[in-house]
Protein backbone atom coordinates (compact mmCIF):
# COMPACT_ATOMS: atom_id res chain seq x y z
CA UNK A 1 0.00 0.00 0.00
CA UNK A 2 2.95 2.51 0.43
CA UNK A 3 3.63 2.07 -2.94
CA UNK A 4 0.38 1.77 -4.10
CA UNK A 5 0.62 -1.67 -5.97
CA UNK A 6 -2.56 -2.57 -4.42
CA UNK A 7 -4.26 -0.40 -6.84
CA UNK A 8 -2.38 -1.76 -10.19
CA UNK A 9 -3.17 -5.43 -9.37
CA UNK A 10 -4.85 -7.15 -12.25
CA UNK A 11 -4.19 -10.84 -11.50
CA UNK A 12 -2.84 -12.92 -9.01
CA UNK A 13 -1.05 -16.40 -10.22
CA UNK A 14 -1.09 -19.18 -7.33
CA UNK A 15 -0.74 -23.06 -6.80
CA UNK A 16 -4.22 -24.07 -6.35
CA UNK A 17 -3.31 -25.32 -2.07
CA UNK A 18 -5.41 -24.50 0.52
CA UNK A 19 -3.10 -22.54 1.87
CA UNK A 20 -3.18 -19.57 -0.93
CA UNK A 21 -6.88 -20.10 -1.34
CA UNK A 22 -6.97 -18.60 2.34
CA UNK A 23 -4.33 -16.39 2.05
CA UNK A 24 -5.92 -14.79 -1.31
CA UNK A 25 -9.53 -14.04 0.68
CA UNK A 26 -7.89 -12.10 3.33
CA UNK A 27 -5.60 -10.06 0.30
CA UNK A 28 -9.34 -9.66 -1.38
CA UNK A 29 -10.60 -8.00 1.84
CA UNK A 30 -7.73 -5.37 1.85
CA UNK A 31 -7.75 -3.88 -1.46
CA UNK A 32 -10.78 -1.70 -3.31
CA UNK A 33 -12.72 -3.93 -5.49
CA UNK A 34 -13.33 -0.75 -7.60
CA UNK A 35 -9.20 -0.88 -8.54
CA UNK A 36 -9.37 -4.83 -9.37
CA UNK A 37 -10.44 -5.67 -12.88
CA UNK A 38 -14.48 -6.59 -13.11
CA UNK A 39 -14.44 -5.77 -9.74
CA UNK A 40 -12.14 -8.65 -8.74
CA UNK A 41 -13.75 -11.34 -10.72
CA UNK A 42 -10.65 -12.15 -12.41
CA UNK A 43 -8.20 -11.56 -9.40
CA UNK A 44 -7.41 -15.59 -8.98
CA UNK A 45 -5.23 -17.47 -11.94
CA UNK A 46 -4.66 -20.66 -11.04
CA UNK A 47 -0.41 -22.28 -11.74
CA UNK A 48 -0.40 -24.35 -14.99
CA UNK A 49 2.74 -26.03 -14.17
CA UNK A 50 1.66 -27.13 -10.62
CA UNK A 51 -2.05 -28.33 -11.79
CA UNK A 52 -0.09 -30.17 -14.59
CA UNK A 53 2.25 -31.50 -11.33
CA UNK A 54 -0.75 -32.52 -9.41
CA UNK A 55 -2.22 -34.63 -12.68
CA UNK A 56 0.57 -36.13 -13.19
CA UNK A 57 1.24 -37.83 -9.35
CA UNK A 58 -1.98 -40.20 -10.27
CA UNK A 59 -0.70 -40.91 -13.64
CA UNK A 60 2.96 -42.13 -11.91
CA UNK A 61 0.99 -44.24 -9.75
CA UNK A 62 -1.43 -46.23 -12.47
CA UNK A 63 1.36 -46.60 -14.32
CA UNK A 64 4.27 -47.72 -12.02
CA UNK A 65 3.46 -51.46 -12.06
CA UNK A 66 2.97 -51.43 -15.72
CA UNK A 67 6.68 -50.10 -15.82
CA UNK A 68 8.23 -52.27 -13.75
CA UNK A 69 10.48 -54.80 -15.10
CA UNK A 70 11.51 -52.10 -17.65
CA UNK A 71 12.88 -50.27 -14.19
CA UNK A 72 14.43 -53.13 -12.77
CA UNK A 73 16.13 -53.88 -16.22
CA UNK A 74 17.56 -50.10 -16.35
CA UNK A 75 18.34 -50.60 -12.32
CA UNK A 76 20.19 -53.73 -13.66
CA UNK A 77 22.44 -52.49 -15.76
CA UNK A 78 23.24 -49.11 -14.41
CA UNK A 79 24.70 -50.70 -11.38
CA UNK A 80 28.15 -50.78 -12.03
CA UNK A 81 30.31 -49.39 -14.64
CA UNK A 82 31.16 -52.55 -15.90
CA UNK A 83 27.57 -53.50 -16.56
CA UNK A 84 26.85 -50.27 -18.47
CA UNK A 85 30.26 -51.28 -20.66
CA UNK A 86 28.84 -54.45 -21.14
CA UNK A 87 25.47 -53.35 -22.59
CA UNK A 88 26.87 -50.45 -24.62
CA UNK A 89 29.32 -52.87 -25.97
CA UNK A 90 26.04 -55.64 -27.31
CA UNK A 91 24.13 -51.91 -28.23
CA UNK A 92 27.06 -50.71 -31.03
CA UNK A 93 27.77 -54.78 -31.92
CA UNK A 94 23.17 -54.14 -33.11
CA UNK A 95 24.06 -51.14 -34.68
CA UNK A 96 22.21 -49.03 -31.89
CA UNK A 97 23.21 -45.42 -31.03
CA UNK A 98 24.71 -44.95 -27.43
CA UNK A 99 24.77 -41.16 -27.59
CA UNK A 100 21.30 -41.74 -25.31
CA UNK A 101 22.97 -43.45 -21.81
CA UNK A 102 20.60 -45.55 -19.63
CA UNK A 103 19.36 -43.79 -16.47
CA UNK A 104 16.91 -45.18 -13.94
CA UNK A 105 14.22 -43.15 -12.96
CA UNK A 106 12.83 -40.84 -9.70
CA UNK A 107 9.81 -42.21 -8.43
CA UNK A 108 8.71 -38.50 -7.75
CA UNK A 109 9.74 -36.96 -10.53
CA UNK A 110 7.81 -38.08 -13.68
CA UNK A 111 9.99 -36.34 -16.03
CA UNK A 112 12.97 -38.58 -15.57
CA UNK A 113 10.29 -41.80 -15.79
CA UNK A 114 9.49 -40.21 -19.29
CA UNK A 115 13.44 -39.74 -20.42
CA UNK A 116 13.83 -43.21 -18.75
CA UNK A 117 11.37 -44.91 -20.94
CA UNK A 118 12.56 -43.00 -23.98
CA UNK A 119 16.45 -44.08 -23.72
CA UNK A 120 15.12 -47.79 -22.47
CA UNK A 121 13.38 -48.27 -25.66
CA UNK A 122 16.18 -47.50 -27.92
CA UNK A 123 17.57 -50.11 -25.88
CA UNK A 124 14.56 -52.62 -26.35
CA UNK A 125 16.53 -55.23 -28.42
CA UNK A 126 19.54 -54.91 -26.53
CA UNK A 127 18.28 -56.65 -23.25
CA UNK A 128 17.51 -60.10 -25.15
CA UNK A 129 21.23 -60.46 -25.88
CA UNK A 130 22.92 -59.39 -22.57
CA UNK A 131 20.28 -61.63 -20.95
CA UNK A 132 22.18 -64.41 -22.40
CA UNK A 133 25.45 -63.05 -20.98
CA UNK A 134 24.47 -62.45 -17.61
CA UNK A 135 22.90 -65.00 -15.84
CA UNK A 136 21.94 -62.92 -12.84
CA UNK A 137 19.53 -60.83 -15.07
CA UNK A 138 16.07 -61.90 -14.54
CA UNK A 139 13.89 -58.97 -15.37
CA UNK A 140 13.78 -59.18 -19.10
CA UNK A 141 10.62 -57.30 -20.29
CA UNK A 142 7.90 -58.97 -22.08
CA UNK A 143 6.47 -57.48 -25.72
CA UNK A 144 3.42 -57.10 -23.64
CA UNK A 145 5.90 -54.34 -21.32
CA UNK A 146 7.18 -52.90 -24.44
CA UNK A 147 4.02 -52.07 -25.95
CA UNK A 148 2.70 -50.85 -22.86
CA UNK A 149 5.81 -48.63 -21.96
CA UNK A 150 6.05 -47.65 -25.76
CA UNK A 151 2.37 -46.38 -25.41
CA UNK A 152 3.03 -44.52 -22.01
CA UNK A 153 6.13 -42.77 -23.11
CA UNK A 154 4.13 -41.41 -26.24
CA UNK A 155 1.43 -40.02 -23.61
CA UNK A 156 4.41 -38.60 -21.15
CA UNK A 157 5.67 -36.68 -23.94
CA UNK A 158 2.71 -34.95 -24.54
CA UNK A 159 3.06 -33.15 -20.68
CA UNK A 160 6.97 -33.29 -20.99
CA UNK A 161 7.62 -30.98 -24.12
CA UNK A 162 4.60 -28.47 -22.27
CA UNK A 163 5.48 -28.39 -19.40
CA UNK A 164 8.60 -27.38 -20.40
CA UNK A 165 7.20 -24.55 -21.71
CA UNK A 166 5.42 -23.64 -19.05
CA UNK A 167 8.02 -23.15 -16.38
CA UNK A 168 11.60 -22.20 -16.37
CA UNK A 169 13.31 -18.89 -15.65
CA UNK A 170 12.28 -16.79 -18.80
CA UNK A 171 8.30 -16.64 -19.78
CA UNK A 172 6.25 -15.81 -22.75
CA UNK A 173 3.36 -13.70 -23.19
CA UNK A 174 -0.20 -15.09 -22.00
CA UNK A 175 -0.86 -15.19 -25.42
CA UNK A 176 0.43 -18.06 -26.26
CA UNK A 177 -0.51 -20.62 -23.65
CA UNK A 178 -4.56 -20.89 -25.14
CA UNK A 179 -3.70 -23.26 -28.18
CA UNK A 180 -1.62 -25.29 -25.28
CA UNK A 181 -4.28 -25.84 -22.94
CA UNK A 182 -6.95 -26.65 -25.42
CA UNK A 183 -4.43 -29.47 -27.02
CA UNK A 184 -4.27 -31.13 -23.49
CA UNK A 185 -8.40 -31.02 -23.24
CA UNK A 186 -8.16 -32.45 -26.84
CA UNK A 187 -5.53 -35.28 -25.61
CA UNK A 188 -7.34 -36.11 -22.58
CA UNK A 189 -10.70 -36.49 -24.34
CA UNK A 190 -8.63 -38.71 -26.82
CA UNK A 191 -7.14 -40.71 -24.62
CA UNK A 192 -10.27 -41.67 -22.84
CA UNK A 193 -11.81 -43.50 -25.37
CA UNK A 194 -8.68 -45.84 -25.37
CA UNK A 195 -9.34 -49.28 -26.09
CA UNK A 196 -5.63 -49.41 -23.85
CA UNK A 197 -7.99 -50.31 -20.36
CA UNK A 198 -5.16 -48.93 -18.56
CA UNK A 199 -4.45 -45.53 -20.56
CA UNK A 200 -8.24 -45.33 -20.19
CA UNK A 201 -8.11 -45.15 -16.42
CA UNK A 202 -5.04 -42.95 -16.30
CA UNK A 203 -7.02 -40.24 -18.57
CA UNK A 204 -10.07 -40.28 -16.91
CA UNK A 205 -8.06 -39.63 -13.22
CA UNK A 206 -6.15 -36.63 -15.19
CA UNK A 207 -9.25 -35.45 -17.06
CA UNK A 208 -10.99 -35.22 -14.01
CA UNK A 209 -8.09 -32.99 -12.46
CA UNK A 210 -7.46 -30.92 -15.59
CA UNK A 211 -11.49 -30.01 -15.42
CA UNK A 212 -10.95 -28.09 -12.76
CA UNK A 213 -8.30 -25.75 -14.10
CA UNK A 214 -10.10 -25.30 -17.42
CA UNK A 215 -12.80 -23.81 -15.66
CA UNK A 216 -11.21 -21.43 -14.23
CA UNK A 217 -8.68 -20.25 -16.59
CA UNK A 218 -9.85 -21.34 -20.23
CA UNK A 219 -11.80 -18.13 -20.47
CA UNK A 220 -8.54 -15.55 -19.78
CA UNK A 221 -6.37 -17.40 -21.44
CA UNK A 222 -8.68 -17.21 -24.34
CA UNK A 223 -9.00 -13.26 -23.96
CA UNK A 224 -4.98 -13.41 -24.09
CA UNK A 225 -5.40 -14.99 -27.28
CA UNK A 226 -7.89 -13.11 -28.93
CA UNK A 227 -5.46 -9.80 -28.07
CA UNK A 228 -2.82 -11.44 -30.13
CA UNK A 229 -3.08 -9.79 -33.96
CA UNK A 230 -2.23 -13.20 -35.38
CA UNK A 231 -5.40 -15.36 -34.18
CA UNK A 232 -8.04 -12.65 -32.59
CA UNK A 233 -11.10 -14.51 -32.76
CA UNK A 234 -10.32 -17.42 -34.85
CA UNK A 235 -8.01 -19.37 -32.62
CA UNK A 236 -11.04 -19.66 -30.06
CA UNK A 237 -13.51 -20.54 -32.99
CA UNK A 238 -11.25 -23.31 -34.01
CA UNK A 239 -10.52 -24.74 -31.03
CA UNK A 240 -13.87 -24.69 -29.03
CA UNK A 241 -16.20 -26.26 -31.19
CA UNK A 242 -13.26 -28.91 -31.22
CA UNK A 243 -13.84 -29.58 -27.72
CA UNK A 244 -17.55 -28.70 -27.22
CA UNK A 245 -18.79 -29.47 -30.68
CA UNK A 246 -22.45 -28.05 -30.72
CA UNK A 247 -22.32 -26.49 -27.72
CA UNK A 248 -19.19 -24.17 -28.64
CA UNK A 249 -20.92 -20.94 -30.04
CA UNK A 250 -21.96 -20.44 -26.33
CA UNK A 251 -18.64 -20.90 -24.93
CA UNK A 252 -17.27 -18.48 -28.36
CA UNK A 253 -19.80 -16.00 -26.98
CA UNK A 254 -18.36 -15.57 -23.24
CA UNK A 255 -14.81 -15.21 -24.83
CA UNK A 256 -15.95 -12.07 -27.05
CA UNK A 257 -18.54 -10.63 -24.12
CA UNK A 258 -15.62 -11.00 -21.29
CA UNK A 259 -13.25 -9.40 -23.91
CA UNK A 260 -16.01 -6.38 -24.27
CA UNK A 261 -16.69 -6.53 -20.62
CA UNK A 262 -12.91 -5.95 -20.04
CA UNK A 263 -12.71 -3.21 -22.56
CA UNK A 264 -15.67 -1.26 -20.91
CA UNK A 265 -13.48 -1.69 -17.52
CA UNK A 266 -10.59 0.14 -18.87
CA UNK A 267 -13.04 2.94 -20.43
CA UNK A 268 -14.42 3.57 -17.19
CA UNK A 269 -11.18 3.71 -15.35
CA UNK A 270 -9.86 6.40 -18.17
CA UNK A 271 -12.94 8.32 -17.55
CA UNK A 272 -12.54 8.69 -13.96
CA UNK A 273 -8.52 9.20 -13.99
CA UNK A 274 -8.66 12.22 -16.13
CA UNK A 275 -11.65 13.84 -14.57
CA UNK A 276 -15.25 13.92 -14.88
CA UNK A 277 -16.18 16.87 -12.49
CA UNK A 278 -17.99 18.63 -15.58
CA UNK A 279 -20.58 16.16 -16.03
CA UNK A 280 -20.83 14.57 -12.32
CA UNK A 281 -23.66 17.00 -12.42
CA UNK A 282 -25.08 15.42 -15.60
CA UNK A 283 -26.93 17.97 -18.10
CA UNK A 284 -30.24 19.49 -17.47
CA UNK A 285 -32.13 21.75 -19.65
CA UNK A 286 -32.94 24.03 -17.39
CA UNK A 287 -29.42 25.71 -18.25
CA UNK A 288 -31.27 26.24 -21.63
CA UNK A 289 -33.67 28.11 -20.62
CA UNK A 290 -33.57 31.81 -20.71
CA UNK A 291 -33.97 33.53 -17.74
CA UNK A 292 -32.55 31.02 -15.45
CA UNK A 293 -28.80 31.76 -15.62
CA UNK A 294 -27.57 35.14 -14.94
CA UNK A 295 -24.76 34.74 -17.98
CA UNK A 296 -25.84 32.76 -20.46
CA UNK A 297 -22.92 30.46 -21.86
CA UNK A 298 -24.04 28.26 -24.76
CA UNK A 299 -20.46 27.08 -25.35
CA UNK A 300 -20.63 25.61 -21.82
CA UNK A 301 -23.70 24.34 -22.16
CA UNK A 302 -23.05 22.51 -25.11
CA UNK A 303 -20.27 20.73 -23.30
CA UNK A 304 -21.90 20.14 -20.49
CA UNK A 305 -24.36 18.18 -23.07
CA UNK A 306 -21.69 16.20 -24.62
CA UNK A 307 -20.35 15.51 -21.40
CA UNK A 308 -23.69 14.11 -19.87
CA UNK A 309 -23.52 11.80 -22.92
CA UNK A 310 -20.39 10.00 -22.97
CA UNK A 311 -21.14 7.67 -20.11
CA UNK A 312 -24.37 5.94 -21.77
CA UNK A 313 -22.24 6.15 -25.16
CA UNK A 314 -19.16 4.38 -23.47
CA UNK A 315 -19.99 1.12 -24.11
CA UNK A 316 -20.87 1.63 -28.11
CA UNK A 317 -17.67 3.27 -28.14
CA UNK A 318 -15.75 0.46 -26.49
CA UNK A 319 -18.19 -2.34 -29.30
CA UNK A 320 -16.58 -0.10 -32.17
CA UNK A 321 -13.35 0.03 -30.75
CA UNK A 322 -13.14 -3.86 -30.74
CA UNK A 323 -14.80 -4.65 -33.25
CA UNK A 324 -12.66 -2.68 -35.32
CA UNK A 325 -9.81 -4.89 -34.35
CA UNK A 326 -11.84 -7.83 -34.54
CA UNK A 327 -12.43 -7.11 -38.14
CA UNK A 328 -8.82 -6.09 -39.44
CA UNK A 329 -7.12 -9.15 -41.49
CA UNK A 330 -4.88 -10.76 -39.18
CA UNK A 331 -1.45 -10.57 -39.60
CA UNK A 332 1.35 -13.26 -40.66
CA UNK A 333 1.92 -15.91 -38.07
CA UNK A 334 5.64 -15.11 -37.78
CA UNK A 335 7.61 -17.07 -35.18
CA UNK A 336 9.77 -13.65 -34.35
CA UNK A 337 6.59 -11.79 -33.95
CA UNK A 338 6.51 -9.40 -30.66
CA UNK A 339 2.84 -9.15 -29.37
CA UNK A 340 3.79 -6.11 -27.31
CA UNK A 341 5.90 -4.69 -29.26
CA UNK A 342 2.60 -4.35 -32.06
CA UNK A 343 0.80 -2.65 -29.10
CA UNK A 344 3.00 -0.24 -28.08
CA UNK A 345 3.17 0.85 -31.57
CA UNK A 346 -1.00 0.87 -31.94
CA UNK A 347 -1.79 2.73 -28.84
CA UNK A 348 -2.82 5.66 -30.66
CA UNK A 349 -5.15 3.81 -32.94
CA UNK A 350 -6.60 1.28 -30.26
CA UNK A 351 -5.93 3.19 -26.79
CA UNK A 352 -7.96 1.31 -24.57
CA UNK A 353 -7.33 -2.05 -26.11
CA UNK A 354 -3.92 -1.52 -25.43
CA UNK A 355 -3.83 -0.84 -21.59
CA UNK A 356 -6.04 -4.13 -21.37
CA UNK A 357 -3.14 -6.33 -23.86
CA UNK A 358 -0.34 -4.55 -21.65
CA UNK A 359 -2.33 -6.24 -18.08
CA UNK A 360 -3.58 -9.54 -19.75
CA UNK A 361 -0.70 -10.38 -22.18
CA UNK A 362 1.73 -9.68 -18.77
CA UNK A 363 -0.50 -12.59 -16.70
CA UNK A 364 2.13 -15.02 -15.29
CA UNK A 365 0.74 -18.26 -16.32
CA UNK A 366 3.14 -20.52 -13.92
CA UNK A 367 4.77 -20.07 -10.95
CA UNK A 368 7.12 -22.85 -10.85
CA UNK A 369 10.31 -22.94 -11.86
CA UNK A 370 11.70 -25.53 -14.18
CA UNK A 371 13.78 -27.67 -11.45
CA UNK A 372 10.95 -28.03 -9.17
CA UNK A 373 7.51 -28.47 -12.57
CA UNK A 374 8.60 -32.25 -12.69
CA UNK A 375 8.65 -33.41 -9.03
CA UNK A 376 4.88 -34.90 -7.29
CA UNK A 377 6.62 -34.52 -3.55
CA UNK A 378 6.02 -31.32 -1.35
CA UNK A 379 8.80 -28.79 -1.02
CA UNK A 380 11.75 -29.03 1.29
CA UNK A 381 14.03 -26.78 3.23
CA UNK A 382 16.86 -28.15 5.68
CA UNK A 383 17.27 -26.08 8.92
CA UNK A 384 20.36 -24.46 7.10
CA UNK A 385 18.43 -22.79 3.97
CA UNK A 386 15.81 -21.81 6.77
CA UNK A 387 18.20 -19.33 8.84
CA UNK A 388 19.06 -17.86 5.50
CA UNK A 389 19.43 -13.98 6.04
CA UNK A 390 17.22 -12.48 3.62
CA UNK A 391 20.08 -10.23 1.91
CA UNK A 392 21.88 -13.95 1.24
CA UNK A 393 18.68 -15.02 -0.33
CA UNK A 394 18.28 -11.76 -2.29
CA UNK A 395 21.80 -12.29 -3.86
CA UNK A 396 21.46 -15.57 -4.86
CA UNK A 397 18.00 -15.37 -6.67
CA UNK A 398 19.71 -12.67 -8.33
CA UNK A 399 23.26 -14.31 -9.21
CA UNK A 400 20.43 -17.51 -10.49
CA UNK A 401 18.73 -15.31 -13.17
CA UNK A 402 22.49 -13.85 -14.01
CA UNK A 403 23.69 -17.30 -14.64
CA UNK A 404 20.38 -18.86 -16.23
CA UNK A 405 20.23 -15.64 -18.71
CA UNK A 406 24.40 -16.14 -19.19
CA UNK A 407 23.84 -19.98 -19.82
CA UNK A 408 21.00 -18.52 -22.59
CA UNK A 409 23.39 -15.72 -24.03
CA UNK A 410 20.86 -12.75 -23.17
Amino acid sequence: MHWKIDRKVSTITLDNCTTNETMLHHLSDKLSTKDLLLDGEVLHMQCFAHSLKLIMKDDLEIIGGAIEKIRDSVEYWTASPARIEKIEKVARHLHISCTQKLSLDCKTRWNSTYLMLETAIIYKDVFPRVQTRERHYKSLPTNEDWERAIDICGKLKTFYQITEMFSGTLYRASNFYFPKICGIKLKLDEWVKSPNTMIQNMAKKMLEKYEKYWDACHIMMGVAAVLDPRYKMKLVEFYLPLIYGDRSQSKIDEIRNKCYDLLLDYQSRSTISKGSSSCSGGFSMMSCVPGTSDALDFDEMFEQYVASNSVSTAKVTMRLELDMYLEENLLPRTPDFDVLSWWKTNGVKYPNLQKMARDILAIPVSTVASESAFSTSGRSFSSYQSKLHPDTLDTLMCSRSWLWNEAKGK
